[in-house]
């Protein structure tokens, strides 16, 4: 019950990237200010001169020692710039170290489920099912381009040796008779015709 009437607790929405450049922000500020100073010191130097001039030795004194002042305001202002600096540039290198380490990660992950795919056995076995491949197709190339070895060519020889022995295997004789002449007149009709298909 104590949470009805009690305030809910709600996270920050400022980011590291706003907070470096609220810290940006400040800087560019201190340098407004840094530049302010530095004119208000040339402008009370000039002051001071034109007072020992007339002769007010302790109005230029007080001015200078409010210069004074001015200076060491100036210089803890450089310091404070410096600081701010450097804590804009190490947010921005860990933002950029987070994504290094981000993109690190993605890769591990990824590698991981690769390897969760593909074992080492797997692998193996791809590689030598494919050199078992390799061999065959150059086994097949060589007998098709016709590089059969010494002993290949004797055992081919010794195969056809022992399928023709005992068989005594003739070839029919080529017809020695001269072909018959073709009419003269049926040759001339067929070349107009063949001429103009062609055409």
């Amino acid at each position: 019950m104590g949470n009805v009437f009690g305030r809910q607790r709600h996270l920050s929405r400022v980011t590291e990237q706003d907070r470096a450049i609220l810290l940006k922000q400040q800087r560019d500020k201190l340098k407004q200010y840094q530049k302010k100073i530095t004119l208000q010191l040339e402008k009370e130097r000039r002051l001071a001169k034109l007072l020992l001039k007339d002769g007010k030795k302790e109005r230029a004194l007080l001015l200078l020692k409010k210069k004074r002042y001015q200076d060491l305001l100036l210089d803890k202002t450089e310091i404070q710039i410096a600081n701010l600096e450097r804590v804009v540039q190490d947010i921005e290198f860990a933002q950029i170290e987070v994504k290094v380490i981000e993109g690190l990660k993605a890769g591990n992950d990824c590698l991981k489920q690769i390897h969760e795919v593909m074992s080492i056995e797997e692998v193996e076995r791809i590689l030598e099912e494919t050199q078992e491949a390799i061999e065959y197709q150059k086994q097949i190339d060589e007998l098709l381009a016709g590089w059969l070895t010494p002993e290949d060519e004797d055992a081919v020889l010794a195969e056809l040796e022992a399928i023709t022995q005992g068989e005594d295997i003739t070839l029919p004789e080529l017809p020695t008779d001269p072909l018959p002449a073709v009419p003269t007149g049926e040759t001339e009709r067929k070349e107009p015709e063949r001429e103009m298909l062609a055409a």
